[in-house]
């Protein structure tokens, strides 16, 4: 602490302003390294790419679930529409389908054909979505926090249609 008593003296008031002024605008070693470095990727963008592509691919195989077994419509319909919002959540495309309903994701991967029974196109379903839910439950700490949290809700998304897909349907 400065005594009451103590003087600071013009010439080291201009000193310290000018030191101030000179480190303050020159570029330094770092200026030079930077003009001269690559790019670094901005973080979180492989990422959310990858997780559009992934909600893509799961939407194809629901598509190809329903169109395999239409009495399993009414059960997968919601989810699907759910995985398509994680689509453009991911800021993935997703135009009209061919049957005009329901949204499928562009580009589309190449098809998956489904089991033949209702009930093994239902688990391999399950597989897939606790499958992608936890690669994201994964990739959570390294991504940025706004990523991080919309991975999270599409995780947990994903966790809840596991435990629909698994549940016995109710009888009529």
């Amino acid at each position: 602490m400065i005594g009451a008593g103590a003087r600071v003296s013009r010439r080291g008031l201009v000193v310290a302003a000018a030191v101030g002024v000179v480190g303050g605008c020159s570029g330094g070693e770092g200026s030079a390294k930077k003009k001269n470095a690559p790019a670094r990727p901005v973080p979180g963008v492989a990422e959310r790419a990858q997780a559009a592509r992934d909600s893509g691919g799961l939407v194809t195989r629901y598509d190809a679930a329903i169109a395999a077994h239409p009495t399993l419509a009414g059960r997968l319909a919601p989810l699907r529409a759910e995985v398509a919002q994680h689509v453009q959540a991911f800021g993935g495309k997703v135009a009209a389908p061919p049957t005009g309903s329901t949204p499928t994701p562009t580009p589309t991967p190449p098809p998956t054909t489904p089991p033949d029974s209702p009930a093994q196109t239902l688990t391999a379903l399950a597989a897939a979505e606790r499958e992608l839910a936890d690669r994201r439950a994964k990739v959570l700490l390294t991504v940025p926090g706004d990523l991080a949290r919309l991975l999270a809700s599409a995780a947990a998304a994903g966790a809840g249609h596991v435990v629909l897909l698994n549940a016995k349907p109710k009888p009529a």
